[in-house]
């Protein structure tokens, strides 16, 4: 997968708007306002963040060694960083739905209700 299928995944999501609130070349995803990944686009090889549960986290950099590790810029424990060029694009799906549903978990129930709604 590379950036721009990535950015596709994300944005078709329901309730996903895209933004560049650090720089022009960090984009970033956000379900109803909160962040689940982003995209450094000026980097290569191509690599996103995403967040995700810290058990799984730490099995993802294990399984994957080089290829997922600790969050670049983030908190090491609740986001990794995928080198997408070197993951099967099914995976890279897989934990992309997996950071959007952990945001989505943590909504207030009122965001949750409006995102149902969309």
């Amino acid at each position: 997968m590379n950036i721009e299928e990535f950015r596709w995944y994300c944005i078709e999501k329901k309730g996903v708007t895209e933004e560049f609130p650090f720089d022009a070349n960090t984009l970033v995803f956000k379900v109803m306002g909160k962040m689940f990944a982003l995209c450094a686009l000026e980097r290569k090889p191509s690599q996103v963040n995403l967040k995700c549960d810290p058990e799984r986290a730490s099995e993802l950099r294990e399984r994957h060694e080089g290829k997922i590790i600790e969050g670049y810029h983030m908190s090491k424990i609740h986001w990794n960083t995928l080198f997408l060029n070197d993951l099967p694009s099914k995976l890279i799906a897989e934990l992309t739905d997996h950071s959007y549903t952990l945001v989505v978990e943590k909504l207030t129930k009122k965001q949750q209700q409006e995102l149902s709604e969309l």
